[in-house]
């Protein structure tokens, strides 16, 4: 039964932090959990709505911490909307607070699948997609010493992989010796992904990506500081890399910008920068006017937060690469339903109504919560 109004009349915040399999390590710094927030929206129809997200202090800003106090002012000022107008709600959080982008984004996720529920739809097709393409990960090596980096590329391409990300950032001169030792042990085929996370000055960015040229890289993602990207046109004609603007473009003031400057070959998508899909959408019609290329990637959510990027996926001819590869990283899966991986990185994609992924009661009756009426 389809409904004109879903009211909004119970919202719970869940702290979930997840241990991973092994530190994580970027440019910016190492991560040994997965500190996310799960929120679930209980309408007093009966439709429920479930949404994650994963704050990073180091790019949005939050913290597992402020994502659940803010949370509490957002619940208290959408209980009693209607789930179903998501441009009211949207607007409802941004007036409550600026920015938080992150615990916006858990909240976001569960209107839209209360709202594909409601439609009787699949989350792509609810948002005007449709599955003509297959859809594959990457997975990632983290920064380190160059020989450990290289034996972790080479398992990844023994699991099958079609992608490797490669994590730098840690002086250019080194990250060049790092993808020489890394190709030396997979060889020259697998298409190679890397992320130097601002890890670079405009200098040495320039040296670092001119040098790794020769190496079979599809593209170069934040090469230097967010709030230089002023410098990404001179970076973007000197590069025989692609350049893909990730911490300098979270929401679609910040795309138009760059398109502006035609900074970038590539937007990075992540629903915990922009504020969900609903900004996210506004980025991809950005990108579509201008013949952008969309990678859709996130940070160490689960597969629940995953599934929803993955519905994202579909909806654009514009996006032709993902990175999915995190929940992959945990030492547990809470998550029933929601996307499945299989050969080579190959991601399968619920077809039953809204997100297609819930969180398993028992896991969540594990956590720290709070519930608002």
């Amino acid at each position: 039964m389809q409904f004109a109004h879903l009211f909004i009349q119970q919202v719970e915040i869940y702290q979930s932090p997840i241990k991973l399999k092994e530190p994580f390590v970027i440019s910016l710094g190492a991560f040994h959990y997965a500190e996310n927030i799960v929120i679930i929206i209980r309408t007093k129809e009966g439709v429920v709505g479930f949404g994650e997200c994963s704050p990073f202090m180091s790019i949005n800003g939050e913290s597992l911490e402020t994502c659940y106090v803010v949370a509490q002012y957002l619940a208290k000022i959408l209980i009693g909307k209607n789930a179903l107008d998501i441009e009211d709600c949207s607007l409802s959080m941004n007036k409550v607070i600026y920015s938080n982008n992150s615990i916006k984004s858990a909240f976001d996720m569960a209107l839209y699948d209360i709202a594909a529920q409601n439609a009787m739809q699949p989350l792509y097709a609810f948002l005007g997609g449709n599955k003509n393409k297959t859809l594959f990960t990457d997975y990632t090596v983290s920064i380190g010493e160059a020989k450990k980096m290289a034996r972790d590329a080479l398992k990844i391409k023994e699991q099958g992989f079609q992608v490797i990300k490669i994590k730098l950032g840690h002086s250019g001169e080194k990250d060049v010796e790092r993808i020489k030792l890394i190709r030396d042990a997979i060889g020259m085929e697998i298409p190679l992904r890397i992320d130097a996370n601002q890890g670079w000055e405009v200098d040495e960015a320039i040296y670092t990506l001119e040098a790794l040229g020769k190496y079979n890289i599809q593209h170069a993602e934040e090469p230097i500081a967010r709030w230089d990207y002023m410098q990404l046109p001179a970076i973007k004609k000197k590069s025989p890399i692609k350049i893909m603007a990730d911490e300098s473009c979270c929401d679609h003031h910040d795309a138009k910008r760059l398109i502006d400057l035609e900074a970038c070959d590539y937007f990075n998508i992540k629903l915990g920068k922009s504020s969900g899909i609903f900004d996210a959408l506004k980025i991809i019609k950005l990108a579509e006017a201008r013949a952008i290329k969309i990678q859709v990637g996130g940070f160490l959510e689960s597969r629940l937060a995953f599934t929803a990027a993955a519905h994202l996926a579909l909806v654009s001819e514009q996006i032709i690469h993902c990175d999915f590869d995190t929940p992959l990283m945990f030492v547990e899966d809470p998550v029933e339903g929601g996307i499945t991986y299989s050969n080579k990185g190959v991601i399968s994609i619920p077809e039953t109504a809204g997100l297609g992924a819930t969180m398993s009661e028992k896991y969540l009756n594990k956590l720290a919560k709070i519930i608002l009426r």
